[in-house]
């Protein structure tokens, strides 16, 4: 049973960065497209494309919350406490994220529409960033078990959070423009199409180096996780996320863009899951997932919970996806 929860948090995990950090990608894109005139066009396809769905992906977010203090109270406890600065920052900003996006969209003035842009471009950056670096943290074993027991600063100011911040930003800025093409296409606006694909090819280019780079930060940093990827049962998972990776950029440079957006999420999935595998059992330093574990009593109780829930919920994210995905 504590097997079948973690599968199921990883999976709203990879729900939130497949779904939510495309959002926060556009958000990306919304910072690099220009002036108020010349990225206008850009900044409206992005607000089209995120805008009915943004709030929905945070459900992701809570959906691993609670199942994380739920199942695995330990972990929890020691992960909120150590990390509570990254955390708190990335908290602050989805809610200065989600309320400049809303408050743009019905600004008149064009210094109020600057304002709330810019905060809406800065936290799109700053909270994956953070996410990611607090990923790292727990990644490196720099979060040990029991109540702020590790190093408040140092366990996410590191090289390999730092490294993992980076990362999660321009994988993001990758899906987003992946799927942002598509959506382009979809609009029938070729000039718009050209500008993301390039924009994907590119961001696709510096996420490959900067993973590679990551291995290199690993080895030095923590070489203990650098050694559970680069062999054992993660190492497949993780060439096919690379394998995964290339294929999308040839998508992306033969315009297939609505195939390319299986294999760029593929290629995301393989690079979190590898994760996943390498670290499987330990989820904390001296901690297995046995023993983090609460009670079957609670885990039986959570997972029938969440498969009456899943009843409503999966199908009505089905119908909101399809419903703004058709050509009209």
């Amino acid at each position: 049973m504590p097997e079948i929860m973690l599968a199921v948090l990883w999976a709203g995990l990879t729900a939130y960065v497949l779904f939510a950090g495309a959002d926060f990608g556009g958000g990306v894109w919304d910072l690099f497209a220009g002036g108020a005139v010349a990225g206008q066009r850009q900044r409206a396809l992005v607000e089209h494309s995120i805008g009915p769905i943004w709030e929905a992906n945070h459900v992701w977010l809570i959906f691993v919350i609670v199942l994380m203090w739920t199942g695995f109270p330990s972990v929890f406890a020691a992960i909120a406490s150590t990390l509570y600065i990254p955390l708190t920052i990335a908290a602050l900003g989805i809610i200065g994220r989600g309320a400049a996006f809303a408050f743009r969209k019905v600004s008149t003035q064009l210094w109020q529409q600057r304002l709330f842009g810019a905060t809406f471009a800065f936290s799109s950056v700053a909270t994956p960033f953070f996410l990611g670096a607090a990923a790292g943290a727990i990644a490196s074993g720099r979060v040990p078990p029991g109540i702020a027991r590790g190093d408040l600063v140092g366990s996410w100011v590191n090289p390999t959070s730092l490294t993992a911040g980076a990362l999660a930003v321009g994988t993001a800025a990758y899906l987003a423009a992946v799927y942002l093409a598509r959506d382009a296409e979809r609009a029938g606006d070729a000039d718009l199409v050209d500008a993301f694909r390039r924009r994907a090819l590119g961001c696709g280019g510096v996420v490959g180096v900067l993973s590679a780079a990551g291995l290199l930060v690993l080895r030095a940093d923590a070489p203990g996780l650098f050694a559970a990827l680069t062999s054992g049962r993660a190492l497949p998972v993780l060439v096919l996320s690379v394998l995964a990776g290339l294929v999308s950029l040839v998508l992306l440079w033969r315009r297939a863009y609505l195939a390319v957006r299986l294999t760029a999420a593929l290629a995301v999935t393989g690079l979190l899951w590898g994760w996943g595998v390498g670290q499987y059992p330990a989820l904390l330093p001296g901690v297995s997932l046995t023993e983090a574990a609460a009670t079957d009593t609670v885990l039986a109780a959570t997972l029938a919970s969440l498969a009456v829930g899943g009843l409503l919920l999966l199908p009505s994210l089905w119908w909101l996806y399809a419903t703004f995905q058709r050509d009209r």
